[in-house]
This record gives C-alpha cells, structure tokens and sequence, in this order.
C-alpha cells in the first residue's frame, strides 16, 4: 500500500511539473518578451503580432494581463509578472509559472503601458486565439464577448471561424453575431427583415436590445413589426425563465429553513423545549467555519469537508451542555425554559463579540462552489445554492436514516410517543435528551456551515433564522421530520414569490398571517405527531 502511494505521489509530482512547463514561452518567443519589456509604446504592436503568430494560445495570459492594465516586469532581469491584489496589499506573481513573488517592491517593477489601440487589438488577438481553443464553451464566450463591438474585421473573423467550426452550439452563437451586424449596418431593408427574423429565436441581452432599437427607429415597416414580435417573443421567455429562477432561489431559503429547523423540530418534539437559543448554534457552526479556514489558510477548497464535521462537534457538545447543566433542571415549565435558552442565546451573543469582535467575518467560497451553470442568457443556477440544496436533502436523509435504523432513533421516537412508558421500560431518558438536544443543535450548527457560504459571519447570524424555524416547525407538525421538509420549502418558495410584489418585510408578515390563520385550522400542523403523549 505504501508503494502504491508513492507511485502515485511521483505521478502526480511529475504532471505538474510537465504542466506547468508547457505554460513556459518557448525559446522562440523569450526575445520578443524580452524586447516587450524594452520596446517604446508606439513599437508595442508590431511585438505582439509576432507573439500572436508565433504561439497564440501560449500567450493568452499575457494577452489578458496586458488589457487589464495589471502587466509589470522585474527592472534587473526583465522577468514578465501579472499584478493581483490580495486581502487589500499589492502582490506580483510570474505571468508564466504562477509563482507569488512576495517580496517585491513598487520599485523594483515597472508597468507595461497600454494605449487604446493596443486595447483594440488585443480584444481581438484574444478573441482569435479563443475562437480556435479546444474548448467548445470557450469558444462561444468568445464570440459573445464580441457582440457589443462588431465591426467589419471582426465579423470576417467570424465568418472565417464559422466555415470550420463543427460544435452546433458555437455555429448558433456565431450566426447571432453574423445577423446582429446584418441587422445594425445593412441599408437593404430585406436583409435587415431577414436578419431580425433570423434573430427571434435567441435569447441574448444583445439581440434584445438590437431588435429594441429596430423596432423604435427602422425606417421600414414590415423591419419595425418583425422586430416588435421578436421582442415581445423574448418577453415571454425571459417571464417563464424568471419563474425558474424565483422558483430556484425558493428552494434555496428552503434548504437553508430545513437545516435551520430540522434539529429543532427534533428537540421540540421530543422534549417539549421552546429552545431560544437554538439560533445560536446555527452561528457557531458559521464561527466553526470561519475559524477552520483561518488554520488552514491554504486549504481553503478542503475547508468545507472539514468545517462540516467540526462544526456539528461544536455545536453539539456546546448543546449537550445547555441540555445537562439548565434544560434537565427545568422539565415541566416551558416558560422558565424559554426565558432560560433566551438569556443563554445573549450570553453566547457576547461571548462571541468578545473573541471575535461585533465585526461581520467573511467566510470564502472554494472555487468547486463558485460560478454557475448557465442554463441560457436567461437563467443560470449558482453552484454554491445548488450545493446547499443538495447538502440539505443529504442531511435530511442521513437523519432520517438515524431515526429510523439505530438504537438512538427508536430511543427517541419512543420518547416522543410516551416519555413515561419509555422510561417504564428501561429507557434512560434523561441521556436521550442530552443525546437528541446534542443532535439538534450539532444540525444546527452544520446550517451554519451552509449560512457561511450565502452572507457574511457575524454575532446575530442565528436570529436572522430563528422566527422562520419556528414558523417551519410549528407548520408542518412538531417533531415530524417530512412535515419540517415539506413546510421548509413551502415556506422558502412562498417568501421568493410574495417578495418582488410586496417587499421582504410584507412577505415575511403575510406568511406568519397565513400560518396564524392556518394552525387555527389545524392547530398540529400538516403532519401531527403520533402517540400518546401528542394527545
């Protein structure tokens, strides 16, 4: 086995550093860069022609660094750098290998300047080389990038590109941009009605606001109306599409109330406890997660894996205290409980302030969860609520599991049911509240982790959610894990829908009215709990 992994260690060391010597320029190409560095301003073009023809995919990150205006060089040995800023200081980093040259001086650089007409080429030297990169994604990107600034060079480009191109995809967002041109700088009317015809089926922000344009100002008619209809074509999938998306932020603030909620309809139901405190264990778990990329700063795409575990240990031994030394102490007075859990929440409110400052933190997002897909130009889902969605109906499932499968889960269910015929029968019931107020709050905490990734870190974190936690628990029936499913995202896609008309605030009132009026109707819930101790 030790061998094995050692292979495999060479393996990997040895593709990395084939990798990263095939982003070093060739030997052909280190006098150009070398008289790049050299070069007058007005000498710079020509320089980069040669670099272009002579390897222009190679060059693409100097390309892109030069039009951000962020291209510097070492003064004593002409060594190419890109300029990045990190946690607010100026950082330079080899343009080719990456490496981060920390100790580097404003002085010790100096910037390769960029003028407009070098900004023209390079925006169609990188358009270029990725209209021939392998990738079929990169390659319509490209083509969309130009949409907003086609002339009459850039459109032989890619008209040239199109007699190759062999992805479907990319033909599509090619023949937009060949009918985009044809419509804004054709004087035959038939052509620009051929065009704006050709362009009705597209859904880019472009096309939009070109047949917009056409159909205010075309001086034909028939160009005019065949606009107006695409336009009004758009409308109606751009009204469709926004229904998916509201639909899809729903379900995220579902998966955020399920976690929020699942640990307290578990604590709620099985020991009767109003747990006010419960909002506080969702910020632990966000501090766990804060704190964890904090002492491993390099490790930030594996922080999560390891925030995930961490936090539910905090949280959950943090749980398992209140439980044992207030909670047990209090059995059979609710109201002394909820004041109790309350004075509990501001005193980890201020102890958090205190180690960690009022101040907001900033949890960073691991590049595995940052982007979104792109579905069209008219709706894209953001990996990181994706990710949460799914990581909720995972913990849904594994506590399900629990529940149902372990000796713990048929302790607490017989708890639920009938705390004094548990305890007739053996059960110890006072190490299954300690066991299941653990297991909540340590939920409770994994929420946290999923918080981290949608807003920023901070001491009142947990009373953003804990209203809407009750609200979920208390609508789908105490202690009823599917009831807490399916109230979460009932309640989650009902806010995202109710706010664009009424406003945050108003949504949020008009649900907890609709579940005022709704538990008069059915004062356990959609789902009650079972057992005689729910009678």
């Amino acid at each position: 086995m030790n061998y094995f992994i050692k292979i495999c260690s060479c393996l990997l060391a040895l593709l990395i550093s084939s990798s990263a010597l095939a982003e070093l320029p060739s030997a052909a190409q280190q006098p150009l860069l070398q008289e790049l560095t050299t070069v007058k301003l007005s000498k710079t073009l020509p320089v980069l022609h040669q670099l272009e023809a002579s390897e222009g995919a190679d060059m693409l990150p100097l390309f892109k660094t030069l039009l951000g205006g962020n291209l510097y060089f070492v003064k004593e040995d002409g060594r190419l750098l890109g300029k990045y800023k990190a946690q607010g200081a100026t950082l330079y980093a080899d343009l080719f290998t990456g490496e981060k040259l920390a100790d580097l001086t404003k002085k010790q650089v100096k910037k390769i300047k960029v003028n407009n007409r070098l900004r023209g080429y390079l925006g169609e030297a990188i358009a270029r080389i990725q209209l021939s990169n392998k990738d079929s994604d990169v390659r319509a990107e490209a083509v969309r990038s130009l949409f907003s600034d086609l002339d009459a060079n850039t459109i032989e480009l890619i008209r040239t590109a199109r007699l190759d191109e062999q992805s479907r995809s990319v033909q599509e967002v090619m023949d937009v941009a060949l009918a985009l041109y044809r419509a804004d700088n054709s004087d035959d009317a038939t052509e620009r009605l051929q065009a704006v015809k050709d362009l009705q089926g597209s859904l880019e922000p472009s096309v939009r606001n070109q047949l917009t344009k056409l159909a205010e100002n075309d001086p034909s008619r028939s160009v005019r109306k065949a606009a107006q209809k695409g336009v009004d074509k758009i409308a109606k999938q751009a009204e469709k599409y926004s229904f998916v998306n509201q639909l899809f932020f729903g379900l995220s603030l579902g998966s955020v109330l399920l976690l929020a909620a699942i640990g307290l309809a578990i604590t709620f139901g099985v020991m009767g406890v109003i747990n006010m405190a419960h909002g506080e264990m969702i910020m632990l778990g966000a501090y766990t997660t804060y704190v964890v990329q904090l002492l491993l700063p390099e490790m930030i795409e594996y922080s999560l894996w390891i925030a995930v575990p961490a936090a539910f240990i905090v949280s959950g031994t943090v749980g398992i205290l209140i439980e044992r030394l207030v909670i047990r102490h209090l059995h059979g007075r609710p109201l002394e409980t909820l004041l109790a859990t309350f004075g509990i929440s501001l005193i980890l409110q201020q102890l958090v302030r205190t180690v960690f400052s009022p101040l907001n933190r900033q949890v960073a997002t691991p590049d595995w969860m940052s982007g979104s897909i792109e579905i069209n130009p008219l709706l894209s889902l953001t990996l990181n609520r994706l990710y949460i969605v799914a990581f909720a109906l995972l913990v849904f499932m594994i506590l399900l599991i629990v529940l149902k499968k372990t000796s713990l889960g048929l302790n607490v269910r017989a708890v639920s049911q009938n705390r004094d015929m548990a305890k007739a029968m053996g059960i110890r019931t006072d190490r299954v509240d300690a066991m299941t107020f653990g297991l909540g709050s340590g939920i409770a905490g994994i929420a946290g982790v999923a918080l981290s990734q949608l807003t920023n870190v901070g001491p009142n974190l947990g009373q953003a959610y804990i209203i809407d936690s009750f609200m979920v628990v208390v609508f789908g029936g105490v202690g009823n894990l599917w009831g807490t499913l399916v109230a979460a995202f009932t309640l989650g896609i009902a806010n995202k829908f109710i706010e664009p008309v009424t406003g945050a605030v108003l949504a949020s009132i008009l649900v907890l009215v609709f579940i005022i009026l709704f538990i008069q109707k059915r004062p356990k819930g959609l789902f009650p709990q079972k057992g005689r101790a729910a009678e």
